[in-house]
């Protein structure tokens, strides 16, 4: 109990110093023990240096210390239950130089030597050396009694007697062991008159129980003999604590009073109206949170409504801000717990539901009437349901409407095929009941008829699906555009984000006011966008409501300027407005392929258009219908292609290869058969002409006249006019007479065949060339062969091949010569420059009739030739002049003359009888030769003379011969 002194005294006046003095000195004498842990935190008393470092139970209770450990390492190694102890406790886990490594010094810890000890030593040596001295001067007190040890032997020796059952801690009479043991019931028997022996052994019983107790009390009285010194000290001072601890009460209660007052007059105030303050603030925030609690519990509600107007896109924006709410403003709430996984579900059924309903809406599309409008069915609609399918990343819906798009183009044809057929009555269709075989029971107008419906209607139709697909990807573009400019914008933000850091803060802590600064910081400490969000919820202290179901004006203003931040107004091609959301969490990437592939989207339906296209032509072409045309009613068909071709290819902007394929090989069979037609026919044109010049009728004067006006065309239907004119003898082509059979006149025409439906099938333009150039060289091969070649005499059946043939068939073959630069132009301007080349073709022919025309010639001027060697061969020079042989030449020159003159121009017929002539001088001069007639001025040479003269004047009188100089004076040989 003397331990109780130590307790700390409390600071009193200066009048109390003697108290304080005497109780230090009580304090020296008394060995200090350690106070118990306080259960209640200190608070200050004004002084610093008298505050407790004891640990609290209430702040430290869940704390670990060195007191709740239950092992420490000593007892770890010293385990009694090992019957050895392990030397290798740490060597088998860390290996062997675990114990033998040397431990680097410590930086921080001085190296300790002998010397620094030295100075101690100094001091105690001498110290040592008195207390030695003294010691053995006055040795120690033996303080140990023996008369104590003999009495505590004895003690012990009574104690013994005692039995051990009185000193068990857990002795108690109530056990019946314990008492059938202290008391047997043996003593207290009285049954067969053993009752005295039984009362003397109760009363022996009674004795040695009363000796034990006077033992025990012996022993505690000795016990008590020896501490009693100490007993009556500790009932001494007991009197001294308790006027130390009315003194301390006193002081506490004094200090009490005025911390009280100190409380009332300075703290109680401000306390209460922060604790009002706090408690206004977390009212406010209950209150906004039950609201939007509310507004929470009324989602699946409103979801419902939205959902049965079909706006999907506020169905999705709502669930995702009520799941946001939930899982940062409404976490932990237990009635919403399964709010969250509703809502999922939710949106997965909106899913499902906006995926068929753009199916729906695709077929309604695509199905409605195929009128001349191509405007978009509900374009609102659309523009919601794609951007609500972006909004939930469903990026393969334009697969459906492709799908939808397939359905709707076999439909169209089989809908116009239907619509035709029943106008059509020579068409049974309960006997007919395939629609294939009743297109090919159609005759080529009512066929005709039925494509060109067909056609229009896929036009119209891809209009609409231009129109549509053009809508969404101008969505999906705006949210691409969205994102674009978000990006670049939190670029632009990041770059400022240090000094817009510390604008937040300070106004963060300008705004905050009756909070406390660290909430106020911590605020600040949130991005801006959780910043506002906070405001949202929480309004100022100093700010009221507007209404009892209203939160504050700032949180107003800053809900309406967050909404601002988070969306935008983007206005579509047809000009409907929507609002484009921040959580569209698509990549610039996803957005970008998702484009393409609705503008691929398109290509695939021109494409599709043209196979069908392709699958209804097929399915008249069987039987070799579409190969029976003729060339106006396939022009007509190929005009009809071509024009849906190009219509198609201007909507989607890219060439569908099917229908303009499937073109090429009709067009293929139909050059095949056009120019098989054509040459069977010049074949038997040219088998049956007998090579003498006809008759020019008014259709082709017109058609060549065309021709040299740039227009190559075949006339149109005859005029009255061209129907009385009478045929002329020559064709007049650009001023020149040119002499013609009537076979050359049809192949003009055919030729002319050929150069227009170049122009009404542009894609037949190299075949044609191919097949012309054929063409050509046909009718020069063969007009070769029967002209020149003489088989016109077997084939038609003439006597002869005379020189009018030969010069007629020279001048036809000129007249072609002639329109090939102009053929060529024309197939010129209508071939790809990698093409040119083709054109070579025309070169070899002209070529091939040139060296056709001079043949023709040459043949002219090797039967003159044949005639002079035969007759110049018997030429003599007598009398009469002229002679015979002179004669028989000048009227031979004649009959060429008048053979050729009106067939050829005059200048190739004085070019063809200045050849002639030429050989007559040189038989001549060989005649001359052989004669030995020489330019003497003799007899001979005078007959020779004048034969001569004769010749050349007969020659001169031919009609357009007379300025042809003949230079005669080349018969005589030169003298040497």
């Amino acid at each position: 109990m003397a331990s109780s002194h130590s307790s700390s005294p409390v600071p009193q006046s200066n009048s109390s110093d003697a108290f304080f003095k005497k109780e230090m000195d009580v304090a020296k004498r008394f060995r200090p023990v350690q106070s118990l842990p306080d259960v209640c935190p200190k608070e200050p008393t004004g002084d610093p240096s008298n505050l407790s470092d004891s640990p609290s139970l209430v702040a430290d209770q869940h704390r670990w210390t060195i007191y709740h450990s239950k092992v420490n390492l000593p007892a770890a190694l010293n385990d009694p239950r090992l019957a050895k102890r392990e030397s290798d406790f740490f060597t088998k886990t860390w290996g062997v130089d675990f114990v033998d490594t040397e431990v680097t010094p410590s930086f921080y810890l001085p190296q300790i030597t002998k010397e620094h000890f030295a100075l101690y030593q100094q001091e105690i040596t001498p110290r040592e050396k008195v207390h030695e001295r003294c010691r053995n001067i006055c040795p120690p007190k033996d303080t140990f009694d023996r008369t104590l040890l003999h009495t505590h032997d004895k003690s012990r020796t009574d104690l013994e007697q005692v039995p051990k059952i009185f000193m068990k801690p857990d002795f108690a009479l109530e056990d019946s062991l314990t008492f059938n043991a202290v008391l047997p019931w043996s003593h207290f028997s009285t049954a067969g008159g053993k009752g005295n022996r039984d009362a003397a052994s109760s009363k022996l019983l009674q004795e040695k129980l009363s000796h034990y107790l006077d033992i025990v009390e012996v022993n505690i009285a000795h016990q008590i003999s020896l501490r009693s010194e100490a007993f009556f000290h500790a009932m001494t001072s007991q009197h001294e604590l308790q006027d130390y601890l009315r003194k301390t009460s006193q002081a506490v209660k004094l200090l009490r009073e005025k911390i009280s007052k100190i409380d009332k007059v300075m703290c109680e105030g401000s306390l209460r109206v922060l604790r009002l303050s706090l408690t206004r603030n977390n009212c406010i925030k209950a209150y906004n949170k039950l609201k939007l609690m509310a507004t929470v519990h009324q989602t699946q509600p409103t979801v419902q409504l939205l959902l049965s107007t079909s706006e999907f896109v506020g169905a999705l924006d709502l669930i995702a801000t009520t799941q946001e709410v939930l899982q940062q403003e409404l976490q932990g709430i237990h009635s919403f717990r399964h709010l969250g996984s509703q809502l999922c579900e939710l949106e997965k059924l909106i899913d499902k539901m906006m995926i068929a309903e753009f199916s729906t809406y695709a077929r309604n599309d695509l199905n409605r009437p195929l009128e001349d409008d191509c405007q978009i069915l509900e374009e609102e609609r659309l523009v919601s349901l794609v951007f609500g399918l972006l909004k939930q990343r469903n990026l393969n819906f334009y697969e459906i409407y492709g799908d939808e798009m397939i359905i709707t183009a076999k439909n169209i044809i089989k809908q116009c095929v239907v619509n035709t057929v029943s106008q059509i009555e020579e068409i049974d269709t309960e006997v007919v009941v395939k629609l294939a075989d009743q297109i090919r029971m159609m005759n080529f107008p009512q066929w005709f008829d039925l494509l060109k419906d067909i056609f229009s209607k896929f036009t119209i139709f891809l209009k609409r699906i231009k129109a549509t697909l053009n809508t969404i990807r101008s969505v999906v573009l705006l949210v691409l555009d969205k994102n674009q400019r978000t990006r670049d914008l939190e670029d632009t933000l990041q770059k400022h984000s240090v000094k817009d850091s510390t604008v937040d803060t300070e106004v963060a802590y300008l705004t905050h006011e009756g909070m406390f600064i660290s909430d106020a910081f911590g605020e600040a400490d949130l991005p801006p966008v959780a910043a506002d969000t906070t405001s949202q919820r929480n309004t100022s202290p100093n700010s009221e409501p507007c209404s009892s179901d209203s939160v504050s004006e700032p949180e107003c203003t800053t809900d309406s300027s967050s909404s601002k931040e988070q969306t935008s107004s983007s206005v579509t091609p047809g000009g409907v407005e929507m609002m484009i959301s921040d959580d569209m969490k698509l990549t610039e990437l996803e957005l970008g392929r998702l484009a393409n592939n609705i503008q691929e989207l398109l290509y695939n339906a021109s494409d599709i258009c043209h196979d069908r296209s392709v699958k209804f032509l097929m399915a008249r072409a069987k039987g070799g219908f579409l190969e029976k045309l003729n060339s106006n009613e396939f022009v007509t068909l190929s005009r009809l292609m071509e024009g849906f071709i190009l219509d198609t290819e201007q909507i989607c902007g890219r060439k569908s290869m099917s229908l303009r394929g499937a073109l090429q090989s009709q067009a293929n069979k139909f050059v095949n058969r056009f120019h098989e037609e054509r040459k069977t026919k010049l074949s038997l044109l040219l088998d049956n002409e007998r090579w003498k010049q006809a008759e020019v009728p008014a259709e082709f004067q017109d058609l060549v006249d065309s021709v040299s006006d740039g227009r190559i065309s075949l006339p149109e239907k005859k005029t009255t006019a061209t129907e009385e004119r009478k045929p002329t003898e020559f064709l007049i082509v650009e001023g020149q007479k040119y002499a013609t059979v009537g076979t050359v006149l049809l192949l003009i025409r055919i030729i002319l065949e050929y150069c227009q439906c170049v122009d009404n099938i542009p894609s037949i333009t190299t075949d044609m060339l191919t097949r012309l150039s054929d063409l050509l060289k046909y009718f020069n091969s063969r007009s070769c062969q029967l002209v020149l070649g003489a088989g016109a005499l077997q084939v038609v059946g003439l006597k002869t091949i005379t020189t009018k043939n030969l010069a007629l068939s020279s001048r036809c073959l000129q007249l072609i010569v002639h329109y090939i630069p102009i053929i060529r132009a024309h197939f010129e301007a209508r071939l790809q420059p990698k093409q040119f080349s083709m054109l070579r073709h025309f070169d070899h022919i002209t070529k091939d009739y040139h060296d056709h025309i001079a043949e023709i010639s040459a043949k002219l001027v090797a039967i003159m030739d044949s005639l002079f060697d035969k007759l110049l061969s018997k030429y003599e020079v007598k009398a009469p002049v002229p002679s015979a042989c002179f004669r028989n030449i000048c009227k031979q020159m004649a009959k060429m003359h008048e053979a050729i003159y009106d067939l050829l121009p005059e200048e190739q017929t004085q070019m063809l009888f200045l050849r002639i002539n030429a050989s007559y001088k040189l038989h001549l001069k060989r005649q001359l030769a052989h004669l030995n007639v020489v330019n003497d001025g003799g007899p001979q040479n005078g007959l020779v003379t004048s034969d001569v003269a004769f010749y050349t004047g007969n020659l001169q009188a031919l009609k357009g011969l007379n300025n042809l100089d003949l230079n005669m004076a080349e018969i005589w040989e030169q003298k040497r």
